[in-house]
């Protein structure tokens, strides 16, 4: 593999060729998601909270800078460690507009965060971010009594939110999004009385985990509804983030796609409503070994190892989809590799992402030399494709280009993914840790431990 990075606004490529036997243990850099709602709610809490595992990729620095923005010190001793001076959920109007780049998350839990305020705040984004709807979470916000404003068409950013007095609420979700969920209940701690929110499938739960850890009160039934109790200010406490599966999901994949390829990943997070992806490998055929090392912190960690095997196809759908929707993008190149046919349905949220992701992957696996057929709500994959290397776009969205870069690892000759810096929004070091599967030096026997978190770039410090 080489990388070919450009200074300023061009654009860095991957170069990836065909890779050697797999059989290596890696770590992953911190869960994007606990990241997110980590940093705010300890923004909320009432003192200091240092945060170890934190993700420094770009779209968590986006949160960061954001809450530094609304009068929050944030400290970065470490590229994953942050010193968080909580400030008992007082915050102070920005300066300026908020960016929120391209990190829908920071732009769907600040809007249910600052709801809550007395004061007139504006965020904007990238041009991917301005295209993606907030309808779903303008909606139930100003239910709440929020007056928020979307200035784009259709419902998308900027929004401008002049928060105020909120008042609990009752909401179901008609559509599963944890990102609705998370800024509901963030608002909610702001709102008189209780709010609860009622999800038509489950979706991760970081968010509700993550203020029971802080100790704020909440409540579950077992009908997927959430309940967060007003007024409460959450306990200041540390917290170390697990490594991220989603990430972790791209080696995964590649090891179990590679008959007798051997992969052992440490300290990674193993929520239960994000390892779906390991029953799908294993419904594919896999060897997949999971063991959970530690729960003092809520949030379950241990390690994932997998041994690869001649996949073979699956279907993909129903409930399974809302715990999987970061993960769909690499399983569709398991589903080129492997034998018959893999169908993934009920996605459509899969075409408002970064970028639309099912027609992303349908372009660049025919590119690729794949057969497969775009649905409105999913994809018809038939495999084993024999895979060629080509030039394949990222479409500027970080999962499709790591995506396509493991498929590279598969493929005859060179693949070229074009744009290839967006993979810093989730995942610093990525590149490196594709080296070393590409590097056919490697020493099989050793099993070499593989670090993957670059430092933080010095803009995001």
């Amino acid at each position: 593999m080489r990388l070919r990075g450009k200074l300023h606004n061009s654009s860095m490529e991957l170069r990836v060729k065909r890779s050697p036997r797999i059989d290596i243990e890696i770590t992953v850099p911190g869960d994007k998601s606990i990241s997110h709602r980590a940093v705010i709610i300890a923004a909320l809490s009432n003192g200091v909270c240092t945060l170890r595992g934190f993700l420094p990729g770009e779209a968590c620095m986006h949160t960061v800078n954001a809450l530094r923005a609304l009068g929050i010190r944030i400290e970065h001793p470490e590229p994953d460690t942050l010193v968080v001076y909580g400030k008992k959920r007082v915050l102070t109007p920005p300066k300026r507009e908020i960016d929120c780049g391209n990190s829908g998350t920071t732009m769907r839990l600040l809007a249910g965060l600052l709801a809550g305020q007395t004061f007139e705040s504006r965020l904007v984004g990238d041009a991917g971010l301005s295209r993606r709807p907030m309808d779903r979470v303008i909606t139930p916000l100003r239910k709440m009594g929020a007056n928020i404003v979307a200035e784009g068409p259709e419902q998308t950013p900027p929004l401008r939110i002049r928060g105020g007095s909120l008042r609990g609420i009752h909401y179901r979700s008609s559509i599963p999004s944890a990102q609705v969920k998370g800024a509901l209940l963030l608002a909610g701690l702001f709102a008189k009385g209780k709010t609860t929110v009622d999800e038509p499938m489950i979706t991760r739960n970081h968010t509700e985990l993550m203020l029971n850890y802080f100790l704020v009160r909440t409540a579950k039934d077992g009908d997927g509804k959430i309940t967060v109790f007003g007024d409460q200010v959450p306990e200041s406490r540390d917290f170390a983030i697990p490594g991220d599966i989603s990430s972790a999901a791209f080696w995964l994949v590649a090891a179990a796609a590679q008959p007798r390829g051997h992969l052992l990943v440490r300290n990674i997070g193993l929520n239960d409503t994000r390892t779906a992806l390991l029953g799908v490998l294993l419904r594919m055929g896999a060897q997949v070994r999971e063991a959970i090392e530690d729960v003092d912190q809520l949030e379950p960690r241990g390690i994932v190892e997998v041994t690869g095997v001649p996949l073979k196809g699956t279907v993909i759908q129903g409930k399974e989809v809302p715990q999987l929707i970061d993960e769909l993008p690499i399983l569709a190149v398991a589903g080129a590799l492997a034998d018959g046919t893999t169908i993934i349905r009920q996605a459509q949220e899969l075409r408002v992402k970064e970028t639309d992701r099912i027609a992303a992957i349908a372009h660049n696996l025919r590119v690729m030399g794949a057969q497969v057929a775009e649905m409105a709500d999913g994809l018809e994959i038939h495999g084993p494709a024999v895979l060629h290397g080509g030039r394949v776009a990222s479409f500027d969205d970080h999962r499709i280009a790591m995506a396509f870069a493991i498929a590279g690892l598969f493929a005859g000759g060179e693949t070229i993914v074009e744009d290839a810096d967006c993979i810093r929004e989730s995942y610093p070091g990525f590149e490196m840790v594709l080296e070393k599967f590409t590097d056919p030096k490697r020493m099989q026997i050793s099993t070499p431990v593989i670090g993957s978190l670059g430092p933080a770039r010095p803009e995001e410090a």
